[in-house]
Order: structure tokens, then C-alpha cells, then sequence
């Protein structure tokens, strides 16, 4: 049974996710205008040379999360009760990865940053805005029903893909997007339980998507 809460219409929703879209889109150029001019990321303690920064940029789970959920709303913005085959899990990606992000950020990152200015403005919009607002524009705008187990199972093929390939990459060229995935941080025990409980708080995610789907009321609703 669903929750009767009030169900926006399609105007209501297409604005929704524009100001996602809008959000997003503005964190990631913000963040790539900061590479471009040289910025370090995170606890680099100097900025690489510019082709490999923009590589990196790109490898960064965040920069993914975040264009996902720009895409996607963008997507919706056009059109709120947009469906298909492949949408659906790459939407349902979106949100879960940037609410992992979030989280993470949170726990894992943030008291290794000092960061000031237009870099701490990049960080808050990526790690923070965005990810409170394309949950809370999910939660009114959806769309909904989207999700089953089905499509959670294909979403996370994403975050496993990701998450194997920078431990490759990173046992080859010795770099890490985040301290936490480096060996020789804390070693490969902490690695493994820091790898082992993301994967647990994704499957939580997922799980939890699924439910709020089958459970909150369908959106957008029918008419404008």
C-alpha cells in the first residue's frame, strides 16, 4: 500500500528536477574550472599536470555520481515521467551513488579537508547540496514505480565496476582517488573492511530503494 501523500503533477516535477539538473551541472563545472586553474583534490599536496588531473577528475566516484544524477535529472526535466529498459537502473544508480557519496564524504573524508574559498564552495555543492537535493527530488518528484530487484541488480554493477578497477589502476600507477582505498594507508586489512562495508551500505541502499518505491505514492500524477 502506498503512502498518500499528495502526488505532484508534471509541471511540478519538471521543475524539480531542473533545479537538480541545474545543481549538479554547476558542481561538477565548478570543480573542473578548479582542476583546470591548478587546484589540488582532496589531500593532494600539488596538483599533476593537467592531461593526467582531467584523467583523474573523471575517476573521482563523486565526478561520476554527480553527472549521473545531472543526466538523469536533465533527462527528467525534459520529461518527469520518463521510463525504459535502461533508464530505470541508470537512474536508480544516480540516487544511490550520490547519497553513498554523501555518506562517505561525510564519514571518511571530510576531517581529512581544509579546504577554503571556491574549493570548499565545490566541495559542500558536490558532497552535500547535491545530495540532499536529487533525494529530496526523488522523494517529490520521482518518478515512481521505477525500481525492482531486478533493476537494483543492475544498478550496482556500476559501483562493483568502478571499485574494481581503481584498485587495479591503482596497484599499477600507485594512485588512489580516496585514502581509504590506498594499501599503504592503513594497509590491505583496512582496505578490504573499508571495500566490504561500502558494498554493504550500497546493498542497504539498494534494498531500501526498492521499498520506498513500492511504498510512496506514484509520481508525477497524471495531468500538469
Amino acid at each position: 500500500m502506498s503512502v498518500r501523500a499528495p502526488g505532484v503533477g508534471r509541471s511540478a516535477a519538471r521543475g524539480t528536477h531542473l533545479v537538480v539538473a541545474g545543481l549538479a551541472t554547476a558542481a561538477v563545472l565548478l570543480q573542473l574550472a578548479l582542476v583546470l586553474a591548478g587546484s589540488a583534490v582532496l589531500d593532494e599536496s600539488a596538483a599533476p599536470p593537467l592531461g593526467l588531473a582531467l584523467v583523474r577528475f573523471l575517476c573521482y566516484f563523486t565526478i561520476q555520481s554527480n553527472l549521473l544524477v545531472a543526466v538523469t535529472s536533465w533527462w527528467l526535466a525534459g520529461d518527469p515521467a520518463q521510463d525504459g529498459r535502461w533508464f530505470r537502473p541508470v537512474r536508480l544508480a544516480a540516487l544511490v551513488g550520490i547519497t553513498v557519496t554523501g555518506l562517505v564524504h561525510y564519514v571518511l573524508l571530510r576531517p581529512l579537508l581544509d579546504l577554503e574559498g571556491l574549493d570548499a564552495l565545490a566541495d559542500t555543492l558536490l558532497h552535500v547540496v547535491v545530495p540532499l537535493v536529487a533525494v529530496l527530488g526523488w522523494v517529490v518528484a520521482g518518478p515512481r514505480p521505477r525500481t525492482t530487484w531486478r533493476t537494483a541488480g543492475e544498478a550496482l554493477a556500476w559501483p562493483l565496476l568502478w571499485t574494481a578497477s581503481t584498485l587495479v589502476v591503482g596497484v599499477v600507477s600507485g594512485w588512489y582517488p580516496y585514502p581509504f582505498l590506498d594499501h599503504r594507508e592503513g594497509g590491505t586489512a583496512a582496505v578490504v573492511v573499508a571495500c566490504a562495508g561500502i558494498t554493504v551500505l550500497f546493498l542497504l541502499l539498494f534494498a531500501g530503494a526498492v521499498a520506498l518505491d513500492r511504498r510512496l505514492r506514484p509520481v508525477p500524477a497524471d495531468g500538469r
